[in-house]
């Protein structure tokens, strides 16, 4: 059975940095495309960012667009987001996600049904 932990969440303030980091047991995690995510009380599950298997391609949110860059590490089965420039709106329950290649192709990569497996979330809150 595939797990996925995610950890790392914390408090910083506006304009800080923070790194989350996810890993992946119980399958082969250089075939799954992975996946962050982000959600606030009363809000929708967003995506946030995510990554090729082979590591070649990301994608990102444009609110995320160039602070925040996700990374995968094969030989150690983890994905990592590293996030800088926090703003107090990044503030949310943060998951990590990993897709088996069949439902990343069927649905776009920002879309939750792209991803089989999810972790319990991580928090990261932005003082301003």
């Amino acid at each position: 059975q595939v797990q996925v932990v995610e950890s790392g969440g914390g408090l910083v303030q506006a304009g800080g940095s923070l790194k989350l980091s996810c890993a992946v047991s119980g399958g082969t995690f250089s075939v799954y495309p992975m996946g962050w995510f982000r959600q606030t009380p009363g809000k929708e599950r967003e995506f946030v960012a995510s990554i090729t298997w082979t590591g070649s391609t990301t994608f990102y949110a444009d609110s995320v667009k160039g602070r925040f860059t996700i990374a995968r590490d094969n030989a150690k089965s983890t994905v990592s987001l590293q996030m800088s420039g926090l703003k107090p709106e990044d503030t949310a329950v943060y998951y990590c996600a990993a897709a088996q290649i069949a439902s990343w192709l069927r649905n776009r990569y920002s879309n939750r049904l792209a991803y089989d497996y999810w972790g319990q979330g991580t928090q990261v809150t932005v003082s301003s």
